[in-house]
């Protein structure tokens, strides 16, 4: 009888707390009917509806009657702004910047109101973001009147986007690019990456091909060229496409190919017209960037070829470019590069005047028709002058920039960048650059170190010289991830799978002073059986690895530096190549060449030591392995939290791996000299302890992700076998050491980014 009476209570108690919920609404009061509100009210209506909360829609006009609880009203208009705060008696921010937005609230004893004050649709749409994540959050109550403006205006990600084995990307021939030919034809794949996007508060996306109006666009005076249905390649390739080889190569096949998609090229133009009108809608605007000369698809029609004077070229490009601006009216720019194949011809095929003569003239062409069209050419600073671009492009109809890669391939190095700095200064009086953020660091872990990013976005250049950034990879492809041993079906977005990283960059790029607190709690309700504190700190601390290593060997572009694999173009880094690379410039790390100088001349060492550098890495290994395993102990049947701790687990291993090779290198170098045999058989201890760490990395990475695998830029990587035999090839090495090896400059190679 007893355990009946309990049995009703409890249902009684349940079904009261049910019945209260449903009781429960929140009103919600907006006019405006754009996709950027619809997405973000949606948002909101599905963190309620988890909590059993019901929403109702209502115009504005209903508002100053509105007597419920709880009201969430949206206004973008300035008599509707005044008239919301007349009846709230509030005050609000004058905005001018676009995507700009206030939120108020306002909370008497029985009544809770929210207002989103927005300059305009996308501003309101991340208004409602950010309640929709405090009620996820369970931060609601919390929430404090804001006023948000955008610290950079246009954050953005760099796609290399291969369209077809006939319309490929750079250094496309690659496992991930290859893997993702069909995902750049599925509508899916393109809505959930535009809703993270906007989740994420990124607002631009740029497009990178080789030449891609063969599968984009028709060109009335190049019918034929416009190419039907998807091709991918299934012949395997018969050389080392590393580096950019893969670009020079025929890819127009007969055999060895497979049709992925049959699709019509009108159907190509419909499909992409679809895709960017998403992207608007969801606050995202589209950029397609070249490089050249490439005719891939073409076929040699119409005596098309590579060549910089040919004039049926040069017309094809015109015409080209005219389609693509005329085609795509959401189209908001086109980005172009003096390079990678172009002959660099003085006179009047010199590079500049063939782009003007192709790019500029064409979407001259394309804008006489709408005059009052904004259009945006950007031109990298890649392989040529300012002062030789400014001339060429100085009857430019629309808006003009430059683009600069901020940190060559490596935005995984420093929070700062000395390379910046020539273009700083002597870049043309308002002139704005675009930053090219490459991360061609990490390709299959999930980082995740606030403090890093907002000091790095903190640190970018004032808003009168940044047009804004777009961040990307060259040799890898941010589809749908293809490493994983456990795939999801369909697979995880890249953007899914590495979701605090790119969390992190698009919003701190909105707004820099959001706390690391608010991250906590996010890791607290995605993994709630785990303690937030201890996973955020091992978060940070694995992912301070990478950057640590890289400073100090410095390989500025991506051939030259993959950390993930200790290699260059495939081939690996030994420990005398640890003596000979220099550090990152504009960093106090000291090269182990120069350092041992130093150390045995007696002289005043001031900067970070070999050995510094190396305790910093074990420092940071060791905390994290620690954490690592405080969190495996907990029980817990989350996949995601299981091989997120896997990956920090491999970057504290690689990480001991690096540190010992240092110290392994440093030794041997001292040994050179001295020829102190005790010095050697240090260095063959750490280098022991490195193959070590390194088998231990090796378990985990294969545990987790598919080997070997070919990289675009970093070639084939096959860290179980081939990379193993290579670091106990380092013990060798130096057992077999031969004084008086260690001769010639440290290498210090830096591209010539910026020329005025």
């Amino acid at each position: 009888m007893k355990k009946s009476i309990q049995f009703f209570l409890l249902c009684f108690l349940v079904n009261g707390l049910t019945l209260f919920a449903q009781q429960k609404t929140y009103n919600l009061y907006f006019d405006n009917k754009s996709p950027q509100l619809k997405f973000g009210i949606d948002e909101i209506k599905i963190e309620l509806e988890k909590q059993g909360i019901n929403t109702q829609s209502n115009s504005i006009s209903k508002f100053r009657s509105n007597s419920n609880s709880y009201s969430i009203v949206f206004s973008f208009s300035k008599t509707q702004t005044k008239d919301i705060c007349t009846v709230l008696g509030i005050k609000i921010a004058e905005f001018t910047k676009p995507q700009s937005y206030s939120i108020r609230k306002v909370q008497t004893s029985n009544k809770t109101t929210i207002a989103v004050l927005a300059i305009d649709d996308n501003a309101a749409m991340y208004g409602a973001l950010d309640i929709a994540e405090a009620i996820r959050l369970g931060t609601l109550n919390e929430l404090q009147n804001s006023d948000k403006s955008p610290f950079v205006e246009n954050r953005g990600i760099k796609f290399n986007m291969s369209l077809d084995m006939r319309s490929p990307t750079y250094s496309d021939r690659n496992d991930a690019n290859q893997q993702n030919i069909p995902e750049m034809w599925s509508m899916d794949f393109w809505k959930e990456m535009l809703d993270e996007m906007a989740r994420d508060r990124y607002n631009v996306i740029s497009l990178w091909s080789l030449h891609p109006f063969p599968s984009m666009v028709k060109v009335p005076e190049f019918p034929d060229v416009a190419l039907n249905d998807v091709w991918r390649k299934t012949a395997p390739d018969k050389e080392d496409l590393s580096g950019n080889k893969s670009n020079n190569i025929p890819l127009v096949m007969t055999e060895g190919h497979e049709i992925v998609k049959k699709i019509t090229i009108d159907e190509k133009i419909k499909f992409w017209q679809d895709v960017m009108q998403y992207g608007k809608d969801r606050g995202v605007t589209f950029y397609l960037f070249t490089w050249n000369i490439f005719t891939h698809g073409t076929d040699g029609k119409y005596g098309i070829t590579d060549d910089q004077n040919n004039e049926k070229t040069i017309a094809y490009f015109r015409a080209s470019t005219r389609e693509m601006v005329k085609t795509y009216p959401l189209l908001a720019g086109i980005g172009i590069t003096a390079g990678e194949h172009m002959q660099d011809l003085k006179g009047e095929y010199s590079n500049e005047n063939w782009l003007w003569n192709t790019y500029g003239l064409g979407v001259s062409d394309a804008l006489k028709a709408e005059p009052n069209r904004k259009f945006r050419l950007t031109h990298r600073f890649h392989l040529s002058s300012q002062s030789e671009i400014l001339n060429a492009w100085k009857d430019f109809p629309g808006d003009f920039d430059f683009s600069f890669k901020y940190l060559y391939a490596h935005m995984y190095s420093d929070t700062k960048s000395e390379f910046i700095k020539p273009a700083l200064q002597y870049i043309a009086a308002g002139m704005k650059m675009w930053l090219e953020l490459r991360n061609d660091d990490i390709y299959s872990f999930r980082w995740g170190d606030p403090d890093f990013a907002r000091e790095f976005i903190n640190n970018l250049p004032s808003e009168d010289k940044l047009a804004g950034f777009y961040m990307g990879p060259d040799g890898y492809c941010w589809g749908r991830e293809f490493l994983s041993t456990e795939p999801e079906n369909p697979r995880q977005l890249v953007m899914k799978k590495q979701w605090l990283s790119f969390m992190l960059w698009g919003r701190l790029s909105f707004d820099p002073t959001i706390p690391n607190t608010h991250f906590q709690k996010v890791l607290a309700v995605r993994f709630p059986k785990v303690p937030a504190d201890k996973l955020y700190r091992a978060s940070c601390e694995a992912s301070k690895i990478f950057p640590e290593i890289t400073r100090f060997f410095w390989g500025d572009i991506d051939v030259k530096w993959f950390p993930e694999a200790c290699v260059t173009r495939g081939t690996f880094y030994t420990v005398k190549d640890f003596i000979m690379q220099g550090t990152m410039p504009g960093t106090d790390d000291i090269n182990i060449k120069i350092w041992r100088g130093l150390k045995l001349n007696g002289e005043k060492i001031i900067g970070k030591t070999p050995l510094d550098v190396a305790a910093s890495l074990q420092s940071y290994a060791k905390t994290t392995l620690a954490l690592v395993d405080e969190l495996r102990k907990i029980p817990s049947n989350n996949k995601e939290l299981r091989i997120t701790l896997g990956d920090y687990e491999a970057f504290a291993h690689l990480g001991n791996y690096y540190a010992e090779k240092i110290l392994g290198a440093a030794n041997i170098a001292l040994y050179d000299t001295t020829m102190v045999v005790a010095q050697k058989m240090e260095a063959i201890n750490h280098l022991e302890k490195a193959l070590d760490h390194w088998k231990k990395y090796a378990t985990i990475y294969c545990k987790q992700n598919l080997q070997p695998i070919q990289y675009g830029r970093a070639g084939l990587v096959d860290i179980p076998g081939k990379l193993t035999k290579e670091v106990a090839n380092d013990i060798l090495l130096v057992k077999n050491w031969q004084t008086g090896s260690i001769t010639g400059p440290v290498v210090k190679r830096k591209e010539l980014n910026f020329r005025p």
